[in-house]
């Protein structure tokens, strides 16, 4: 599939988009609390997408239950919500949810500190919030993927932090996912030269230790190698003629 550029038309519907995926991320984060099943939490956050007239896009996207990945702690991604799965306080909880508005997808990723929780889950979920805005200062026409690739590394592996390999970011529009494929970590080849119009989920995913992972018996949740905390961190960026646009940020 090739990277398709957009038009002005596709990247308002995409703007709209992601401005009902902030708002949704903005009332999930203030509703988490201990005592919540994860459940309880892709429940909620199906009703507000709903609500803003939207359709869930991983609800049923190649089999997945649910329509948010909620992810606790040693979790990377895709953890399936359940009633049996209680957020509990200094838990961190990673939740990734994309929405589909007139037949346009954004997806976004942000994790949230359950009560409070440790300075080291603090810093991990810090850390990764920070990776993607140092990824973005390379997101420009112009450059190449693979700055935005390695700047994410460069800047994760100052903490001594393991970059996830095993799952990387996309293109998206029309599809959840679509050509390119956006790794965090730098590769031997350049990747695509960054045009304007082309829209992209850069996501870091960032382990407290290994960057090595594991996918559970439901084939849908990932797992740290090594038992530590990961963090995920996720917008739709739009590449412009100048700074890229964050699509799903209010």
């Amino acid at each position: 599939m090739a990277v398709t550029i957009k038009s002005a038309r596709e990247i308002e519907l995409m703007r709209e988009a992601g401005k009902i995926l902030a708002l949704t991320h903005e009332e999930l984060g203030k509703a988490l609390k201990p005592g919540m099943s994860t459940w309880d939490v892709d429940h909620l956050g199906e009703k507000i997408i709903r609500g803003y007239g939207c359709i869930p896009s991983f609800k049923n996207y190649n089999g997945y239950p649910a329509s948010i990945c909620v992810s606790v702690n040693d979790e990377v991604v895709h953890g399936i919500p359940s009633k049996k799965r209680i957020l509990k306080e200094g838990d961190i909880v990673s939740l990734d949810a994309g929405v589909i508005y007139k037949g346009y997808h954004s997806d976004a990723a942000r994790t949230h500190a359950v009560g409070r929780v440790s300075d080291e889950a603090q810093q991990l979920m810090d850390v990764t919030k920070q990776c993607f805005f140092e990824g973005i200062r390379f997101a420009r026409a112009g450059n190449h993927l693979n700055d935005v690739s390695k700047a994410i590394q460069a800047y994760a592996e100052k903490f001594g932090y393991g970059v996830v390999r095993d799952l990387v970011g996309h293109g998206i529009g029309t599809h959840l996912h679509e050509a390119p494929e956006v790794p965090n970590f730098g590769q031997k080849r350049k990747g695509i030269l960054l045009k304007p119009g082309m829209t992209l989920a850069v996501e870091p995913m960032i382990n407290a230790g290994t960057y090595e992972v594991v996918w559970m018996d439901d084939d849908w949740t990932v797992v740290t190698a090594d038992g530590s905390l990961s963090a995920h961190y996720e917008n739709t960026i739009l590449i412009t003629e100048g700074e890229p646009e964050i699509l799903s940020m209010c």
